[in-house]
């Protein structure tokens, strides 16, 4: 199998308080969230990226009451901003940008692009804390603002965002920064939930990263989870794989949660019911005639050989044919419910002809 371009990502927390620091802050609790973040990025900077996609929600300050797009690319060739005394300067690679917008837009996204949006603690204390110094590209989601865009949406972007990447050949990283439960600025600042929080890493910690789009927007909006549209849109672009590092460090006013990706996703398991291989076209349509109909039941019952050498079919699949193998059936990769259905319609005529099973 080809090695999926998305190489790794993560979900990063990225409260205010990892740089200004009151004294409320547990200090321990800060610095387990610092080391946690460093592994990953050494991890991720380790698969030698050739993009660095970071996605977060505006706080309320650049795409609030001008204009509030549900989603935007950075286009400019820098990104720069400020928080709690410490400057951030990122290069942006904007060819790659506008070639991703312009691929979205074919693709039924209409995402708002910017040059001159800043980099602000949403975005720089993650990149701080994974150690990175590459060209990046920000993403912004609008998950404070309503209407916001839903979490299916967000998932959907996702994809497109993957899709658009692969078509470039670009090795990709994607971090999306946020959460997990908080209330900033409301009377429940001091109630993050907890319960909630651990039942979704729960689900998450199996690979299951599509069951965010499960969590509409007003449970988003209860358990102060509005950020995680910003995780939703990173699922997507990740597709289903399981996280190699999960961890919680819960604080009296946010839920610290930190995920890492940079195994490569699990093959999908075989399923139960496959496609038709070219190869076994000819047996199942010898079966799918004994699973439906009468006369070629009868047929069969009467004299397998004669039945058997309507097909065109190799030895092996003769053999399996004539013997009514279902487990031979299995092995070979068909599909079971014609081979079953087959079968038991064979044994029930030969039931009903006294000749027995």
């Amino acid at each position: 199998m080809a090695q999926d371009l998305i190489v790794g990502g993560a979900m990063l927390p990225h409260a205010p308080q990892f740089f200004t620091m009151p004294d409320t802050e547990d200090k321990d609790t800060v610095q387990r969230v610092r080391d946690v973040a460093a592994s990953i990025g050494e991890r991720l900077q380790a698969l030698e990226p050739d993009l660095w996609i970071m996605i977060a929600n505006d706080h309320a300050q650049q795409f609030f009451h001008q204009c509030a797009p549900p989603f935007t690319l950075h286009v400019g060739g820098v990104a720069r901003g400020e928080f709690a005394g410490r400057g951030f300067r990122y290069q942006v690679p904007s060819d790659i940008s506008f070639a991703i917008v312009e691929d979205l837009y074919r693709s039924g996204f209409d995402p708002a692009f910017t040059s001159s949006a800043e980099i602000d603690y949403a975005l720089g204390i993650p990149l701080t804390h994974l150690g990175v110094s590459a060209p990046v590209l920000p993403v912004y989601v609008n998950a404070y603002l309503p209407p916001q865009p839903t979490t299916e949406r967000c998932y959907a972007f996702g994809v497109a965002l993957a899709n658009a990447v692969r078509r470039l050949g670009l090795r990709t990283v994607v971090v999306a920064s946020g959460g997990m439960s908080h209330f900033p600025g409301t009377d429940r600042y001091s109630q993050p939930d907890l319960d909630f929080d651990n039942r979704v890493l729960d689900t998450l910690r199996t690979g299951n990263l599509k069951s965010l789009i499960g969590y509409g927007e007003s449970k988003l909006d209860d358990t102060g989870n509005i950020e995680l549209r910003c995780w939703a849109l990173a699922a997507g672009a990740l597709g289903e794989r399981v996280p190699d590092v999960v961890q919680m460090d819960p604080s009296w006013h946010h839920n610290y949660a930190s995920v890492g990706f940079f195994s490569p996703p699990q093959p999908a398991p075989r399923p139960h019911y496959p496609r038709i291989a070219p190869e076994l076209a000819e047996l199942t349509r010898a079966l799918h005639g004994l699973a439906y109909d009468r006369a070629n039941q009868h047929a069969f019952v009467a004299d397998p050989q004669a039945y058997a050498a309507r097909f065109e079919l190799s030895e092996g699949h003769r053999g399996a044919l004539l013997a009514m193998d279902q487990l031979k059936f299995a092995e070979m990769g068909l599909h079971p419910l014609i081979g079953f259905l087959a079968n038991m319609n064979i044994r029930h005529l030969r039931a009903e002809s006294g000749g027995g099973r």
